[in-house]
């Protein structure tokens, strides 16, 4: 072979050796571009459901100390969040909720409560049942009238206090009463377990039929009776997504919190039953 043609020989593989080149750094720039193109549109997905903004919530008073503590923690969590709590009589939060009153999520105490508003067509999706309660008696301090049972609140010489019957806890205790064959005439009905619970703080009764979580959350300020017939009583508490919700990707990630290992953690250290 001449000096000229193997010149060129080594030319044509030099040539094609910086085609196949360009091509692999054309291809390698390629799919470069569709990673990028696909970690932005993955960005823009996450930022387009960031949660942020304000919620309020509507939840039962018996769920006070524990969602207060699942509120500070979600706007930990999520900077620039912002959650709000109205908490009562499961009652009479769902009456302001079917009146029209501004709220995101609906945590009641009781099934029968949750239906007023889904009747009312006031959720988004079923309700979810987050945890159950129980009752206790709260006596004063020490128990100095010697309360062990249910039977023993129908002595005429107690002060006790009842939550009024068309409140879950009032409901709960009446029909621990009917089951028990008991009857039991209060010196009053309370419009929440709080206020039930606050007459015996007050020493203004002897003993009050509320939830233990109640009783747990007053710590030394009373002390606590269980009583067989409870178990015949427990509370199921439903949570939903409200319909005039203005933030729902916040409210329904409020609602995740509750309802994670995380929110049971907390509710079942305030003395809540697990769903």
């Amino acid at each position: 072979m001449t000096s000229s043609v193997r010149t060129r020989s080594r030319r044509t593989v030099q040539v094609a050796a910086l085609g196949a080149a360009a091509l692999l750094a054309l291809s390698a720039c390629s799919s470069s571009g569709d990673s990028g193109s696909a970690k932005s549109g993955s960005e823009k997905s996450g930022s387009g459901t960031k949660i942020s903004g304000d919620i309020t919530v509507f939840a039962a008073a018996s769920l006070k100390e524990s969602f207060t503590t699942l509120g500070k923690d979600f706007e930990k969590a999520h900077p620039g969040t912002k959650v709000t709590f109205s908490f009562g009589g499961s009652d009479s939060l769902a009456a302001s909720i079917t009146g029209g009153a501004p709220a995101d999520v609906f945590a009641s105490a009781s099934p029968k409560t949750m239906k007023v508003v889904t009747d009312a067509k006031d959720n988004v999706g079923a309700p979810a049942t987050f945890v159950r309660n129980q009752l206790e008696i709260a006596t004063l301090p020490g128990n100095p009238d010697k309360v062990a049972s249910l039977k023993d609140l129908t002595d005429k010489d107690l002060k006790v206090v009842l939550c009024d019957k068309t409140v879950p806890c009032g409901a709960a205790a009446e029909k621990a009463l009917t089951a028990s064959r008991l009857k039991l005439t209060p010196v009053s009905y309370e419009e929440d377990v709080k206020s039930a619970l606050n007459k015996v703080v007050l020493k203004e009764a002897d003993a009050a039929v509320v939830y233990r979580t109640d009783v747990r959350a007053a710590g030394d300020k009373v002390e606590g009776v269980e009583f067989p017939e409870s178990a015949d009583a427990i509370n199921a508490y439903p949570i939903a997504l409200l319909k005039e919700s203005k933030n729902t990707e916040t409210a329904k990630a409020f609602i995740a919190l509750v309802r994670s290992a995380e929110g049971q953690k907390v509710l079942t250290a305030a003395g809540f039953l697990q769903p």
